[in-house]
């Protein structure tokens, strides 16, 4: 289609390893699951607690992306640190 030009921006990444944004994601579920947490009854009568679940379901999940981010983390340190 033609000939396109596409300018590439040079910006470096802000979180390479992913560890602060698995934390960021992580806390804001638990908040998530804290704040609805009041609201249980109103939640139980409209037959949504799949909201607090989910919640809980998603700092569960975010807990363990976190470790695997560190364990990666560390594991390139590692490799850095050989070469």
């Amino acid at each position: 289609m033609g000939r396109r030009t596409y300018i590439v921006a040079q910006v470096e990444p802000l979180d390479v390893d992913g560890v602060r944004t698995t934390e960021v994601g992580t806390a804001l579920w638990l908040l998530g699951f804290l704040g609805l947490l009041p609201f249980w009854g109103a939640l139980q009568e409209s037959g949504r607690t799949w909201w607090l679940w989910t919640c809980l379901a998603g700092f569960g999940l975010g807990l363990c992306g976190l470790e695997y981010c560190r364990r990666r983390r560390k594991e390139r340190a590692a490799l850095q640190a050989d070469r």
